[in-house]
């Protein structure tokens, strides 16, 4: 079992006393993604938006998005998010703040990228959101055609089209992945967006899980940008471009581990709650599924440890990404079961879960990419054997 520092025991308590806030508008936001905007000031929404911080919570400076004292954000993401989550997945990735584009800044972005955006966030409730997967490619880094061309007074200028972005049509800023004109893989980088910016639209997708998130396609018809809207060009050449992607996404794995992991409480939680007696194998089911639930928290919290302790490290993240979306789906799905062939009428908000968790399965990577990866980790040793 791995033990919490007391620095991380306090967020922890703080997000779980705020879960149920986000529970309460779970089904009015799956009905309405604009609703976001009336749960504004519930503390979870605050805290995510960066606007509350729980007393005594110590940061490492007061420059604006330092990470934590206790120098493990990783971990510190995957307690906030399994937390939320099992309050409403889908009300914690609608609410305003830096979210994924967070991440992608402690690593890409120099400190006056920083000062931009999180000044920004610092006025008003602000979205943000994380432009990479593109309609027929996926989240196929090598496969992107969104491009990014110099214009020759020092600015460039973006053409392209994304799909499948959370919040895009809310967001005021965007983080967006485009290839250099010109350059072969290697030329991948990610530059900030203001949305209000001509040649920048979004448009909302019908979805059947998550649809607080309301993702949605964007088109980038000319959209100018900033030579110091780039990120990652004050790093040196090793640091930049793919290697510091493949760091971003190994931080964000474990929370959307996390996420799914939210989800199989929740529904877990709901069973015990409102079938108190139970008997036979109805018992061994509900014991098993809390096992495994369990065991898959463990998994995400050595996960998150490991990137933790090395950015590069990310193998076990998908382990733990795999297994916590299939445990997700299989919890939510069994716990229906145990409420007979209506269940999904009765109980909408088991069927909301259901819906939410195969959600899940489709961010950051699908099951297959991510076992293949752990694959990868496994043949070069990167990964132990026991």
């Amino acid at each position: 079992m791995i033990s919490l520092p007391g620095s991380l025991l306090t967020t922890h308590r703080y997000v779980r006393d705020w879960a149920d806030g986000l529970r309460a508008g779970a089904l009015e936001l799956d009905r309405d993604p604009d609703a976001i905007h009336r749960y504004l000031d519930l503390p979870a929404v605050r805290f995510l938006a960066g606007h509350e911080v729980p007393p005594g919570w110590e940061r490492s400076s007061r420059d604006a998005g330092s990470g934590p004292a206790h120098g493990l954000a990783t971990l510190e993401r995957v307690l906030v998010s399994e937390e939320l989550a099992r309050g409403d997945a889908g009300m914690m990735l609608a609410s305003p703040g830096p979210s994924m584009c967070g991440v992608l800044l402690g690593v890409l972005g120099s400190q006056d990228q920083r000062d931009w955006v999180y000044g920004r966030l610092a006025e008003r409730p602000t979205w943000t959101c994380f432009a990479l997967t593109e309609p027929e490619r996926g989240s196929a880094i090598g496969e992107m055609t969104v491009t990014l061309t110099p214009t020759g007074d020092g600015s460039y200028v973006l053409d392209g089209q994304k799909r499948y972005v959370g919040n895009a049509a809310r967001a005021d800023i965007a983080a967006v992945f485009a290839r250099v004109a010109g350059t072969e893989r290697l030329g991948v980088t990610a530059v900030l967006v203001d949305t209000s910016d001509p040649g920048f639209r979004a448009e909302p997708l019908p979805t059947v899980g998550l649809r607080g998130v309301q993702l949605t396609h964007i088109t980038l018809d000319s959209v100018r940008v900033p030579a110091g809207r780039v990120l990652g060009t004050h790093l040196p050449p090793t640091r930049r471009g793919m290697w510091s992607i493949v760091n971003v996404f190994n931080q964000l794995r474990p929370s959307v581990a996390a996420i799914a992991l939210g989800i199989a409480r929740a529904a877990h939680e709901y069973v015990a709650e409102h079938r108190q007696l139970l008997r036979g194998a109805e018992r061994e089911l509900f014991e098993e599924l809390g096992r495994r639930i369990d065991a898959a928290r463990q998994l995400t919290y050595r996960a998150a440890l490991a990137v933790d302790a090395r950015p590069s490290a990310g193998h076990l993240a998908s382990a733990a990404k795999a297994r916590a979306c299939e445990l997700a789906e299989d919890v939510t799905i069994q716990a229906l079961g145990f409420f007979g062939p209506g269940a999904r009428l009765d109980h909408p908000l088991l069927d909301k879960l259901a819906r939410d968790a195969r959600g899940v399965e489709f961010m950051e990577g699908t099951r297959t990419i991510q076992k293949l990866n752990l694959f990868q980790g496994l043949h070069t040793g990167k990964v132990g054997r026991r």
